[in-house]
């Protein structure tokens, strides 16, 4: 079982984690997508405590069990600024392994806000210029049941099934209900309906800031994108590429955006292999 732990971010929001591993070994920190919690790795946090990592998992500022920010102010800036401290809190560089927002975040940190925080950064399924179709898809989902909910966890597997075909629906709504809360009855996502606003979708959207930021990405940079995505397409990939051309490529079959649920295996194997050649000199 994974030790829970909090972290104090940007403005003193509290930000709750688990960790697995050894508190001594280097830390990796798991940061996940708009709108998902830090149980979204699958096993990947697992398997990196296994290999010698300390694996941290992170709720974003407003999602899951970590705070909400008393004035709204969910920017991409002020994620990164989280992340930052987080870092100092653990007085060691950390691997940053960023899904989606997660991998802006990311972006943001190390190629602008404060390079030389990060080890490594692993970039899930995200580059600066992202699909509009895509992006959008995403936004009309987390929005559909802001509000209403659902009137049961069966309802909501049915809306994620949908969004998501591809994927087998989840025999085990256990895992759903950790990113659901119920009030009233009714069943509601987990994350405050603020992170919306136009002052963090506006940064999200920056792509020529994020392009210079990719372009000042120092440390080892693996990127690993969904082949089935329609969030990134293969002339985002290579735009990055010219950006970051000493990044690493893994494009993982039968996987959309969402990489790490959709082939947790694969995307695993990818992530440790490349751990796995970093130094871990503290």
């Amino acid at each position: 079982m994974p030790d829970a732990i909090e972290f104090r971010g940007f403005g003193g929001v509290r930000l709750a984690a688990d960790r697995r591993g050894d508190s001594d070994a280097p830390p990796a920190i798991l940061l996940h997508g708009g709108g998902q919690t830090r149980y979204s790795w699958g096993g990947t946090a697992e398997a990196l405590a296994d290999a010698g990592w300390q694996a941290i998992t992170v709720d974003a500022r407003g999602h899951g069990e970590s705070e909400w920010a008393p004035d709204a102010d969910y920017r991409l800036t002020s994620f990164a600024e989280d992340v930052r401290a987080v870092a100092e809190q653990l007085g060691a560089a950390p691997v940053l392994v960023g899904a989606s927002l997660g991998g802006l975040t990311s972006v943001m940190l190390e190629g602008e806000l404060a390079p030389g925080t990060a080890r490594a950064v692993v970039l899930v399924d995200v580059v600066p210029e992202l699909e509009a179709a895509g992006t959008a898809r995403i936004k009309d989902f987390m929005v559909d049941r802001l509000f209403d909910g659902f009137g049961s966890l069966e309802e909501a597997a049915a809306a994620v099934a949908a969004y998501n075909p591809h994927r087998p629906p989840p025999s085990d709504l256990r895992g759903l209900a950790k990113n659901l809360r119920e009030r009233g009855g009714r069943w509601y996502w987990h994350w405050d309906p603020a992170f919306m606003n136009n002052k963090g979708v506006s940064e999200v959207s920056d792509t020529d800031r994020l392009r210079r930021a990719a372009q000042r990405l120092a440390p080892p940079v693996l990127l690993v994108r969904g082949r089935m995505s329609d969030v990134v397409s293969e002339e985002g990939v290579q735009s990055f590429r010219a950006d970051c051309p000493h990044a690493q490529y893994v494009d993982v079959s039968g996987a959309g955006h969402m990489v790490a649920g959709d082939r947790n295996d694969a995307f695993t194997h990818a992530v440790v292999d490349f751990l796995d050649s970093l130094d871990r000199g503290l």
